[in-house]
């Protein structure tokens, strides 16, 4: 497939290969030669903002360029060196400009079906990306109010992220009762558009709740799982 990072000189300073992509672990410099070097634009660090408990920080290859780049495919490219990984398998990609495509919102995480029991609390999740920046709206359907309005069980939280360019929204119900059931909708725009995407929650009673589980446990497993647990087998 050629080398999408480009060329590198191998350990011996004689050969060339190919450089290291971005995330892969890479040799921080030239005196070991287990990994291998990093690419174009590329340079080896160790990133220990990410790091679990216990975890052992490895060197990855990163862009030293972190500026987004739009390209001529009106794809958003993170920075140059996801714009070269791409170039390199289609032809005439070019660089439109520097900064993310101007773009409707686009929704990357759309809210989920839902079904709980009175009385519960769930939670919808919406992730916009898009450039200019978007505002997400939530609303019911059948219902003209932006929520939460004046609801108190209703609440909505927005922040930046996870990714730059991004937008994450929760819609979250206090206190489920049976007249929340309906159909959610995440609204994003901005100046150059709107999009948005439905999710339907449905609210049961204690004993509807149990008959769900129990319909959809035998569905899940092909038993009726209370029933196996009383035979005998030996």
């Amino acid at each position: 497939m050629g080398c999408r990072a480009g060329l590198v000189l191998d350990s011996c300073g004689c050969c060339s290969e190919c450089g290291n992509l971005e995330g892969q672990p890479c040799d921080l410099d030239s005196t070991n030669s287990f990994y291998g070097l990093c690419g174009s634009d590329l340079q080896c660090k160790i990133d220990i903002s990410d790091l679990g408990l216990g975890e052992v920080p490895e060197p990855q290859c990163m862009c030293k360029f972190q500026e987004a780049v739009c390209g001529s495919d009106g794809r958003t490219y993170m920075n140059i060196c996801q714009f070269k990984e791409s170039a390199y398998s289609t032809a005439g990609l070019s660089v439109q400009g520097s900064g993310p495509c101007r773009t409707v919102p686009l929704i990357k995480v759309p809210p989920h079906n839902l079904v709980n029991v009175t009385g519960s609390r769930v939670a919808f999740l919406c992730e916009v990306f898009a450039f200019p920046m978007a505002l997400i709206e939530w609303r019911k359907d059948g219902n003209d109010v932006i929520l939460p309005g004046d609801d108190p069980h209703i609440s909505v939280q927005s922040r930046g992220g996870p990714l730059k360019y991004e937008l994450s929204s929760w819609l979250q119900i206090e206190g489920l009762a049976l007249g929340d059931a309906g159909t959610y909708r995440c609204v994003a725009h901005n100046a150059l558009g709107s999009v948005s995407a439905s999710a339907v929650l449905g609210v049961l009673g204690p004993d509807e709740m149990n008959a769900f589980l129990s319909e959809n446990m035998t569905e899940m497993f092909g038993y009726d799982q209370p029933r196996d647990y009383d035979e005998d087998y030996y």
